[in-house]
């Protein structure tokens, strides 16, 4: 009766004791040590820095240059559209379909943010208790020897413990805070990843189309020389021409031939790129529209400057990353608490199996352990000064991405623009050039000028026509730039 009494009090006390803890660690459990995190103010312009419309470069209403977005600011972007609204041309929106399936980087992308879901798991599991089971049966027999008589010993044990480092300090819970933090960095890294997919496939497309259609010209252009050069050897032959005609008519045929298979070495490794980001071995490439038929914007609106904050996917990776810097302090500066644990044990254990769970077989422990940080030799000033370190390092980078950001747009911006008031002059030169050729040939066949006229301007006119074509490709490709900085393409 006196052991059931003595018993009951020390419970009584133990409980007495625990209850004051677990009321402050209710109120407390809130604390948290280390700064919270506040979005640090950035110097954002008011509008984007682009050139004015130069009117002058353009005859036709059709050809007019993009308003300059700086003159006109609106909070419609072209960067909120989705990429297929963008890229109308049906075979290059399956080949980005196909690209953002299959790319590696893609799929890499995806799995370091399988991985930081789960280290989220691990660290916030530091924040929960732990419990364990588990169960044991020792037998022991032992024979006579000598006066010992023989016996024989048959015990079982089943215990279940519990273990739970309190978060006191918000050590865990900002450990947590960094963990998510990185997995939103992760997150938008890989839109990141899917936004350059995205703009290098339709540059890439772009520059393929472009490529072609110089091939389309140089074969074109080499057929009519071809002709030309069977021409001049006739009329030679029958004493009209000189044999420097001749030469002169076949350096027209050398010229454009030498185009031809240049060019079709520039196409094949550029399908083999295209097919490596298709997450495909090099093969060949379907085509869609020609490049003089793809759809181009008369004006390229740009939003205003202070979304392109939320809209950059790699300006919200960099801020994520800062938050989960700025929650690392929290964590060092914990360290310097005293750290509190709880741990106890409760079971059962009794030599006969039959009896385990009845009659005074009960056992259970219980402890709780503080421990306080007395000498560390600088360790813990050090950590708080490398996690401030860090974060100050990555604040600089947030600001340095956002500065970034504004010259991408702006040079894209400028790029798109001018680009276009020059393929409009490539426009004018290629018909002044076409329609010199023209004159010369006909000039030529009636005696009034020699062949090195029609040399010079043949020659112009074909320079003037792949200069066309490239400039008509410099514009489109311009025009995925302009949408990549900003921040369009990882909408899905």
């Amino acid at each position: 009766m006196e052991t059931k009494i003595m018993t009951r009090y020390f419970l009584n006390n133990r409980l007495r004791l625990a209850l004051p803890l677990f009321i402050g660690i209710t109120f407390l459990g809130g604390c948290a040590v280390g700064p919270n995190y506040k979005r640090p103010s950035v110097d954002v312009p008011v509008t984007y820095r682009a050139p004015a419309a130069d009117e002058s470069s353009a005859t036709m209403p059709e050809q007019q240059p993009a308003t300059s977005p700086a003159a006109t600011p609106s909070a419609a972007s072209l960067g909120d559209e989705k990429w297929w609204e963008v890229f109308q041309d049906k075979e290059l929106q399956g080949l980005i379909r196909t690209a953002l399936k299959n790319n590696y980087d893609v799929r890499i992308a995806a799995t370091r943010v399988l991985q930081a879901q789960a280290q989220v798991g691990i660290t916030r599991a530091d924040q929960l208790p732990s419990l364990s089971a588990g169960g044991n049966i020792n037998s022991l027999q032992n024979p006579k020897i000598g006066p010992i008589p023989s016996y024989e010993l048959t015990q079982g044990q089943v215990t279940a413990s519990a273990a739970w480092n309190l978060d006191f300090w918000g050590k865990f819970r900002r450990a947590t805070e960094a963990a998510r933090a990185t997995l939103l960095a992760n997150e938008w890294a890989q839109k990141e990843v899917i936004a350059s997919l995205v703009a290098d496939m339709a540059t890439d497309y772009f520059q393929l189309r472009q490529l072609d259609l110089e091939l389309e010209i140089a074969k074109r252009t080499l057929s009519s020389r071809q002709d030309s050069l069977n021409l001049t050897q006739t009329r030679e032959h029958h004493g009209i021409d000189s044999l420097l005609d001749v030469r002169q008519s076949e350096q027209l045929v050398y010229t454009a031939a030498t185009e031809v298979p240049d060019l079709e070495r520039q196409i094949g490794q550029l399908e083999n790129a295209i097919s490596i980001l298709l997450g495909n071995n090099p093969g060949d490439v379907p085509r869609g529209l020609k490049l003089t038929e793809q759809p181009l914007l008369p004006d390229v609106p740009a939003g205003l400057p202070s979304a392109l904050l939320e809209r950059r996917a790699d300006i919200r990776e960099s801020e994520a990353n800062l938050i989960a810097a700025n929650a690392q302090i929290g964590v060092a500066r914990a360290a310097y608490f005293p750290q509190i644990s709880l741990t106890g044990s409760a079971g059962y254990e009794s030599p006969a199996l039959t009896n385990l769970f009845t009659g005074p077989a009960g056992l259970w422990n219980l402890t709780a352990g503080i421990t306080q940080p007395i000498f560390e030799g600088g360790r813990l000033k050090s950590n708080v000064r490398l996690a401030e370190a860090q974060h100050q390092q990555l604040l600089l980078i947030y600001q340095q991405t956002i500065q970034g950001a504004f010259r991408d747009v702006s040079n894209a911006l400028i790029a798109y623009q001018k680009n276009r008031e020059f393929r409009i002059q490539q426009q004018h030169l290629f018909e002044s050039a076409q329609d010199a050729a023209h004159l010369s040939e006909a000039r030529f066949k009636s005696g009034t000028t020699d062949y090195l006229e029609v040399l010079t301007n043949e020659t112009n006119s074909f320079s003037a026509e792949l200069g066309l074509a490239q400039a008509q490709g410099n514009e489109l490709i311009a025009l995925v730039q302009v949408y990549q900085a900003l921040g369009g393409g990882w909408q899905q």
